[in-house]
């Protein structure tokens, strides 16, 4: 018996001739021809009238293909306009969207920068065509949150009180500077005469004290300016509830909203990210930690797990963002809204609720937290007392059967479309920096996620 050892052929520098036709590269239902096909499907042209011909100059790629690109590179969770750039050479799906084109990443990084507008746009179109999927029925939509890291460190953050300590030192040490400028100056007088001036070359160390002086100065006043903005929408609500309540019939005196008055003034502990002042400190529930961060909301249709609805959020709290997204399907959907919604206890809020039974909308919306193992108490028997408030009504609904139900669904609609997005994807920081950049950039990764669930969905655009 022969011991001989035999393997495959290897042969690294072999020559291949690869065909001609780029849709033989590889399988017909690969994603990368999908993505082409659906971006044929959309109306650019709103991209297309921003670009002027006259000028003369270099031809601009087709904002098909950088739609394409970027499409094709966020549904496989790359974000990074360097390292899509370097997929343009190296990746054979990138080569097929692009046409072998090779756009380099500031060209990139510049066209999802300058069409922030136009993505929301495309989410809208693409829904349209999950809704002609039959992937979106608008018959139970549930919502959540999540916070996703900003582009910028926790630590290039200042509070209020200690921008207040740190104008006093910085002013201090620029007048010791300035000081010293002076007995300098003195001293030369003496020597050299008075030609020439100490105070002619500003020294390095007071060109930097007076800079970043400058800057907290500018956080500082934006904070107070945050803060007065604040304390006029929190009067003018107060005044809204007086009213309402002296329609109501209530007496005067029980009135909460004229029990304490408005602070203009900055709360010691709020913050100021000099990176991107418009991020927030919030607590990431699964660390358990304080991050610079962006609230993202989403509303998520039962059918299958289509985001009908998204936006951004600076503050933490949920409470004020099921109005929103409630509009935000109206928008996009031709004013139609869903049969039901279901929310964490997060949104609940007696606004809230009446909101949705101004819209004819079935709310599930929990009123509490319950404890780690605790069950829900049954439902009491009988008819829901007369003078039951709208908390007890919602969550005595919450403990039918019925309401266990339609709420316990949220584990399957909504909770798992941030694990696509966050665990499959790998998107946990947002590249972009400014509300208005971050939420063009979640536009994007919403439609994107809209994109993959048309394309698993097996939709054939031939006969749609």
């Amino acid at each position: 018996m022969s011991d001989r050892k035999t393997f495959l052929d290897y042969t690294p520098d072999q020559k291949y001739l690869f065909p001609q036709d780029v849709r033989d590269w590889l399988n017909p239902d690969d994603l990368s021809y999908f993505i082409v096909d659906v971006v044929a499907e959309l109306d650019l042209s709103a991209l297309y009238e921003s670009y002027d011909g006259s000028k003369g100059g270099r031809p601009a790629y087709d904002p098909r293909m950088m739609v394409a690109l970027i499409f094709y590179a966020y549904c496989t969770g790359i974000y990074s306009s360097r390292k899509i750039e370097e997929a343009t050479y190296s990746s054979v799906p990138f080569r097929i969207v692009t046409g072998c084109a090779h756009p380099d990443h500031d060209t990139i990084c510049s066209f999802r920068k300058r069409h922030q507008a136009a993505f929301k746009q495309i989410f809208s179109q693409i829904l349209h065509l999950c809704f002609k999927a039959g992937l979106v029925k608008l018959g139970h939509i549930s919502i959540d949150g999540s916070k996703i890291k900003a582009n910028a460190s926790k630590h290039k953050a200042m509070s209020y009180s200690r921008m207040k300590k740190e104008i006093d030192r910085i002013e201090l040490e620029i007048q010791k500077i300035l000081a010293e400028a002076d007995r300098i100056d003195s001293e030369e007088d003496k020597i050299y005469g008075k030609n020439k001036s100490y105070r002619d070359q500003i020294p390095e160390e007071l060109r930097r004290r007076d800079t970043r002086l400058k800057k907290i100065r500018e956080a500082k006043a934006q904070l107070e300016a945050e803060a007065r903005e604040a304390a006029r929408k929190e009067e003018l609500e107060r005044k809204q509830k007086d009213e309402a309540s002296k329609e109501a019939g209530e007496k005067k005196g029980k009135s909460k909203s004229k029990t304490k008055g408005v602070s203009e003034d900055p709360s010691s502990k709020a913050q100021y990210n000099f990176t991107d002042p418009e991020s927030r400190i919030m607590l990431h529930s699964s660390s358990k930690s304080f991050e610079q961060s962006y609230n993202c909301q989403v509303a998520v249709d039962s059918e299958a797990q289509v985001i009908v609805s998204n936006r951004t959020s600076q503050k933490a709290n949920d409470k004020k963002e099921l109005k929103p997204l409630v509009e935000n399907i109206k928008a996009h959907c031709g004013n139609k809204v869903p049969r039901k919604i279901s929310g964490d206890a997060g949104y609940y809020s007696d606004e809230n609720i009446k909101y949705l039974e101004e819209n004819n909308i079935d709310g599930y919306v929990a009123t509490g937290r319950l404890k780690h193992n605790e069950m829900i108490s049954p439902c009491p028997r009988g008819r829901i007392p007369r003078n039951a408030t709208p908390k007890e009504r919602m969550a005595r609904k919450l403990r039918t059967q019925k309401g266990q139900k339609i709420y316990s669904a949220r584990k399957y609609i909504a909770e798992p479309v941030f694990g696509q997005i966050k665990g499959a994807r790998g998107f946990r920081q947002f590249l972009l920096r400014g509300y208005e950049s971050v939420q063009a950039e979640w536009d994007l990764i919403c439609t994107t996620h809209n994109v993959l669930k048309l394309f698993r969905s097996g939709f054939n655009f031939s006969h749609s």
